[in-house]
């Protein structure tokens, strides 16, 4: 176990909330190895130590597409953070604008757009999904620029939904599941008040927003399955890049060539990503895929990365194998559930010593200082771990 902040916040939103959405959150896809070595890997990447370096003036700061943030930090995109905590997507948004660093609100997000982006002072960030659906995909994106989001996140590694047998043992899927969350909800008085009962509406607001008519719980995995599309390619995008005026940014990347066909496209920016491990187990993780991806094209495009990030030294550590910014998702989600607002507050504030402490005995005043330099021995041609170790925490 990797014992950090985001591991006690994990402890505590698994005693806060139902089975159900705890391992949603918690689970990855078939047997969740690429969920396990996300975390492992990261963690034993070694920095290297320097000292006497005078390091009195430190920027932990960082700018994306003329957009400043005072820490490499994004909260990422997660569905159904809403039943997290009590209009979750909401309090996520409002600590990060007061920690100086932008939330990506998700395509399926309990809180639409229109609630979400007036509550903040900072402009959010939206996640769309390839669907089969055009017509919601260019009612999301209208709906998106009319709220004043600048930055699109593209996901492109949901072509088919991943085997999440988590979700069937737990009740979020599979026989019964309907009857089983509200036994579950039942047992955890303390959720089923402040979200089940406080925090409606439960439907996925963006959805709902284009249908007209409410989408719970029950319909979203059905809603889901029934519109990704696996026929998808470069070409099916260029509307997207032609419609949207902000930077679009590209998410699912884990190879170098992929890399080079999103700067090909007119992206922006990547995001190298195996969706939390909750796609295709047995891939590579996130920190393994990172180095050649940023060798690929750093300097033709922004490139950022999630997966396994748990403390602001995995913040350093991935700065230093090449990322522009990390995302964060079970570390703020987890932080959500167990204390709202003033948990993911509190979170980004533990990953900004972590990560000032890093720089600090790392030697590095700035960002752009933190390379693989910074560490005991280049990533790239490290052998891989010869084992699957340890748990998601």
């Amino acid at each position: 176990m990797i014992i950090s902040a985001s591991t006690d916040y994990r402890e505590a939103a698994r005693r806060r909330l139902p089975p159900f959405l705890f391992h949603y959150i918690d689970g990855g896809a078939y047997a969740e190895h690429t969920l396990r070595r996300n975390v492992s890997d990261l963690a034993d990447i070694a920095l290297r130590q320097r000292v006497l370096r005078n390091m009195s003036d430190l920027s932990l700061g960082t700018e994306l597409w003329g957009e400043k943030l005072d820490l490499p930090v994004v909260l990422a995109p997660v569905g159904l953070t809403g039943m997290y905590a009590r209009r979750g997507e909401v309090q996520a948004a409002r600590a990060a604008a007061r920690k100086g660093v932008p939330l990506t609100l998700s395509t399926v997000s309990v809180c639409p757009i229109e609630e979400v982006a007036p509550a903040t002072p900072r402009p959010i960030w939206f996640q769309l999904y390839v669907l089969r659906d055009r017509g919601f995909m260019r009612n999301a994106l209208e709906r998106a620029q009319a709220a004043g989001v600048r930055t699109l996140v593209f996901t492109v590694d949901m072509p088919v939904p991943g085997a999440r047998y988590r979700d069937a043992h737990s009740g979020m899927s599979g026989p019964n599941a309907e009857i089983r969350r509200v036994l579950q909800a039942m047992t955890h008085p303390r959720w089923a008040w402040d979200v089940g009962l406080m925090g409606k509406p439960h439907d996925l607001g963006n959805v709902s927003r284009y249908l007209g008519k409410a989408t719970g719980l029950k319909d979203y995995i059905g809603w889901l399955g029934a519109n990704f599309d696996p026929s998808i390619s470069w070409s099916d995008l260029e509307w997207i890049r032609d419609f949207w005026k902000g930077p679009i940014v590209i998410k699912g990347i884990l190879d170098p060539q992929d890399a080079r066909d999103a700067v090909a496209f007119g992206a922006d920016g990547i995001i190298v990503s195996n969706h939390g491990g909750r796609q295709l187990d047995g891939v590579l993780s996130s920190a393994r895929a990172l180095p050649a991806i940023a060798d690929a094209v750093k300097g033709d495009m922004k490139v950022l990365v999630d997966g396994g990030v748990r403390t602001g030294l995995d913040v350093a550590r991935m700065i230093a194998l090449g990322a522009d910014a990390v995302m964060i998702g079970r570390a703020f989600v987890y932080a959500l559930a167990a204390g709202g607002q003033a948990g993911v507050e509190n979170l980004l504030d533990l990953f900004e010593k972590e990560l000032r402490v890093a720089m600090t005995l790392c030697g590095a005043k700035s960002l752009s200082e933190l390379t693989r330099e910074s560490l005991v021995v280049d990533p790239v041609h490290a052998a891989p771990a010869a084992a699957d170790e340890g748990i998601a925490s």
